[in-house]
């Protein structure tokens, strides 16, 4: 999804009054920054750090005039959603129809923007007759389809999503058409016949899940590592990043980008939005840009990450509430393209008017284990550390973070304890703190501070291992605390809050 950076026209200075207006109410009912919009649209300002930023679109869309011009406007990357796959590009075998995607990369040319090509190899939304293929001819079936699409898009389409979403979640190949035929060869002969009917398109390989460090980018990284000893043409990887604020940002995204950019390729972020169970709400919409901008920081740390593709910009079409049913608010434009608060990260990620600055307060993030085995017993005892996983330091004397449970039956008093932490107990605060107004899960919450430190960019405090009791010693039920959670590892807690001068940064509030 992602292309060659190219130089852009510039934009006229500035935007129209009534679109400021309403981007200033939109992102004050979001809880982003009421303010003028500065002027520069996202791809300028990406440009300016030697990125591009895109957005997905489909064909049904381009004729919302309103939704167009802002796609046009904002964007200086677009990927066809559906329209280059090859249920429409060749929908009977040997009968190619390139009309759709034609629409798309004429609209990109009209408005001074490249083009990801999406996807010429992947198993889903296949026509039926390539699964009817005997196995002696899907190798020639797929190069042919490859050698039509790739040539008749030779110019206008600056990269390829060669083959998309090769592995499963554990690491494994999973299985198409094409592997089952020819095993893990088909995707060097997908590359080699893209190079060949599009020597200067750069080719990637393109998966879900892959962002952070774990099983499946540890298998891409092998599968590519193995392509280019062998001489295979790649320029790629492309993290597609369809992320959840419910199941916490990737772990060590940023690292995981470099290590890629170490072998030689390039990387994109190709299909970024941020999904949330509706409804949404202020403490979710903060979490979800958050991500926003911690994805933007990692692309722009890692110098061979080349631009950022969000799928798409408005939650009026989005593909998430029919594919995930009861989550949606995924996109940095709300249902009446009118930008978010996430919008306003993203602008601030780029280096826009309302980031940059010595003030930023970084990026941080929550993380947990379980220190208790029981959820009956007369303790709580909730390990927590925090990861600053942004650019710029963070004084620590400004952080709280909270955790929050169910005081139960017997005393309505407590003491809490710090009973280790390589930053030392004696800089760590902490209390019981009664909600005025209880919820579910949650009557009561430990209060967790800092008397004084810095946490530098990429660092982390190590774990604090912390513990609280009723003063009368009795029982606790935390099976059903809305923080409490069973893991004995540390990981991304997005039940536990954080916040820099009282404002919430990270975490989903009960």
């Amino acid at each position: 999804m992602s292309s060659v950076t190219r130089c852009r026209h510039s934009r006229s200075g500035g935007l129209p009054a009534l679109l400021v207006g309403a981007m200033t109410l939109a992102l004050a009912l979001a809880g982003g920054p009421a303010t003028a919009a500065q002027p520069g649209t996202l791809h300028e300002l990406a440009t300016a750090k030697g990125r591009y930023f895109g957005s997905a679109t489909d064909n049904s869309e381009l004729a919302d005039a309103a939704y167009a011009a802002t796609l046009g406007s904002e964007f200086g990357q677009i990927t066809p959603g559906n329209s280059m796959k090859w249920d429409t590009t060749e929908p009977v075998q040997g009968q190619f129809d390139f009309a759709k995607g034609d629409v798309i990369t004429d609209f990109a040319a009209r408005h001074d923007q490249t083009v990801r090509g999406h996807t010429l190899v992947w198993h889903s939304q296949l026509p039926n007759w390539v699964s009817a293929l005997p196995a002696t001819q899907v190798e020639a079936a797929m190069t042919r389809h490859i050698t039509e699409e790739a040539s008749h898009y030779r110019g206008a389409v600056t990269a390829w999503d060669v083959v998309n979403e090769p592995f499963n979640e554990d690491g494994t190949f999973r299985s198409s058409p094409f592997y089952d035929a020819l095993g893990t060869g088909y995707i060097a002969t997908a590359l080699r016949a893209a190079h060949a009917a599009d020597p200067d398109a750069k080719l990637y390989l393109n998966d879900y899940n892959i962002e952070g460090l774990g099983a499946k980018s540890d298998a891409m990284y092998a599968l590519v590592r193995d392509l280019l000893d062998e001489g295979v043409p790649l320029d790629g990887v492309g993290m597609q990043a369809h992320l959840a604020v419910q199941y916490g940002f990737p772990y060590q995204m940023q690292a995981n980008m470099k290590r890629f950019a170490d072998l030689g390729l390039d990387v994109a972020v190709t299909e970024l939005d941020v999904r949330m169970q509706l409804p949404a709400d202020a403490a979710k919409a903060a979490t979800q840009s958050t991500y926003y901008r911690q994805v933007v920081e990692a692309c722009l740390a890692v110098e061979r990450c080349v631009g950022v593709t969000i799928w798409d910009y408005t939650d009026k079409y989005s593909w998430v509430p029919s594919t995930f049913p009861g989550q949606g608010a995924a996109n940095l434009y709300d249902e009446n393209l009118l930008p978010k608060a996430a919008y306003a990260a993203v602008r601030t990620a780029l280096g826009g008017e309302d980031g940059g600055g010595d003030g930023e307060p970084g990026t941080l993030t929550a993380q947990y284990r379980n220190n208790d085995r029981s959820v009956g017993d007369n303790q709580v005892k909730p390990g927590l550390q925090l990861v600053n996983s942004g650019t710029t330091p963070v004084s620590l004397s400004d952080v709280t973070l909270r955790y929050w449970f169910t005081s139960g039956n017997g005393a309505s008093t407590y003491h809490t304890w710090c009973d280790w932490s390589p930053i030392g107990c004696s800089t760590v605060t902490h209390r019981v703190v009664a909600m005025g107004t209880p919820k579910a899960g949650a009557d009561h919450y430990l209060e967790v501070g800092f008397g004084s430190g810095s946490l530098a960019p990429g660092a982390t405090t190590g774990e604090i291992q912390l513990r609280l009791n009723k003063t009368d010693w009795s029982a606790f039920d935390e099976s059903d605390d809305y923080s409490h959670g069973t893991g004995t590892s540390y990981a991304d807690a997005p039940k536990v809050a954080v916040y820099v001068g009282g404002e919430q940064v990270w975490g989903l509030a009960p």
